[in-house]
């Protein structure tokens, strides 16, 4: 098949919708499909290059950053994507269309599939449906919610990254996805071992400093557990760095947080290798791609008890999902803390990785692909 993926945010853009998106890409290219992307431009990026075997096309969309992408911003995407997008449906001659983002990105697909007749399937992430994050996309969907059930109407294939998402999806478009699960290839089996007396906790916060992320809960749970040896390293940026700083400089704990910033996939692969726990504060998640990995490195994940989560953590076995307070988060670390409950936690999180079979998802997209150019 000749694949066109649309996707405004497509790596180094964006976070973990993005980096599936190109996974997922990069591995139906392994499988000996033809797959091109048109994604968002930025200044400093290249507009035209070739990454995983996959030809990526980035117009400028007058974006200014990689992590945070505003609704004007989603909005230039969609006026300048078009036009290369048709250019690649007229001479390139795709058979059909992946589409990530119902919004932004759904739209585009629609208006392609009007112009061209090419078929596309819809893969929704966390942000595309109603009540995923209400915080940011309320007032969206105020204004897109009609344009939304479009997409979801013209449609040939369906797919949401989880049963929260699918459910979200059904209760605001009547539509059911199929759930095809988030999905990482295996990487080896740890090799941190357990944790010595004494030792400090290495904690891991991995993802977007945004309000749906809401990192800044994580700083007084760890002021409740000061006297517990731990460490934390936050990799990634956003909006609320500067005053989780400060919070941090504040409590008194500066000299047992480094932030990181944005690191490469190699960077957060050894990061996770040399930690112990995976540490999730969001209001709200889909299927976070974070946790997964973390699984596969066997790290035990203290996270909020929220829909996200449930598909990827089990509760008192390979983590602890707890309420979104800094009284629980640091309960949950100082249990997590104890080097029995640990090193079991880490075991468990291994095994459990097994359910989230990178070759199973790209199956099921293989299949939800031709199935759309069939139909």
């Amino acid at each position: 098949m000749k694949i066109l993926v649309l996707c405004y945010e497509y790596p180094p853009v964006g976070g973990g919708g993005g980096r599936l998106a190109a996974k997922v890409a990069e591995a139906l290219v392994l499988r000996g499909h033809s797959v091109r992307a048109v994604s968002a431009g930025l200044r400093h990026l290249s507009r035209d290059e070739v990454t995983g075997g996959v030809r990526v096309l980035r117009p400028w969309s007058g974006r200014r950053r990689e992590d945070t992408c505003s609704v004007p911003e989603m909005g230039l995407y969609l006026v300048t994507a078009l036009p290369e997008a048709l250019r690649q449906a007229g001479s390139w001659k795709p058979d059909v269309i992946h589409a990530h983002f119902v919004v932004p990105t759904g739209l585009l697909a629609l208006a392609l599939n009007a112009a061209s007749g090419i078929p596309y399937v819809l893969t929704a992430h966390l942000g595309d449906v109603p009540g995923g994050v209400p915080e940011q996309t309320s007032g969206l969907f105020r204004l897109a919610a009609p344009a939304a059930r479009a997409v979801w109407k013209r449609a040939a294939g369906r797919t949401a990254v989880s049963g929260f998402v699918a459910d979200l999806a059904q209760k605001a478009f009547h539509v059911r996805p199929e759930v095809i699960l988030n999905g990482m290839p295996p990487i080896g089996p740890p090799q941190r071992g357990p944790r010595a007396p004494g030792q400090p906790l290495r904690l891991l916060m991995v993802g977007r400093l945004s309000i749906q992320k809401d990192p800044l809960l994580a700083i007084p749970a760890l002021a409740r557990v000061r006297s517990l040896a731990w460490e934390l390293e936050v990799i990634g940026q956003g909006p609320l760095e500067a005053a989780m700083r400060e919070k941090c400089q504040r409590a008194g704990l500066c000299g047992m947080i480094r932030f990181a910033g944005w690191l490469g996939e190699e960077e957060v692969r050894d990061r996770m290798r040399n930690s112990d726990v995976l540490l999730i504060t969001s209001s709200n998640e889909g299927l976070p791609m974070a946790a997964i990995e973390a699984l596969w490195h066997g790290m035990a994940i203290v996270g909020s008890r929220i829909g996200g989560l449930a598909d990827v953590v089990e509760d008192g076995v390979s983590g602890l999902l707890c309420e979104r307070t800094a009284e629980a988060f640091g309960a949950a670390i100082e249990r997590v803390g104890e080097p029995a409950t640990l090193a079991a936690m880490r075991k468990r999180a291994y095994e459990r990785a097994a359910l989230f079979d990178f070759g199973k998802s790209v199956d099921a997209y293989e299949q939800a692909l031709a199935g759309a150019l069939k139909r």
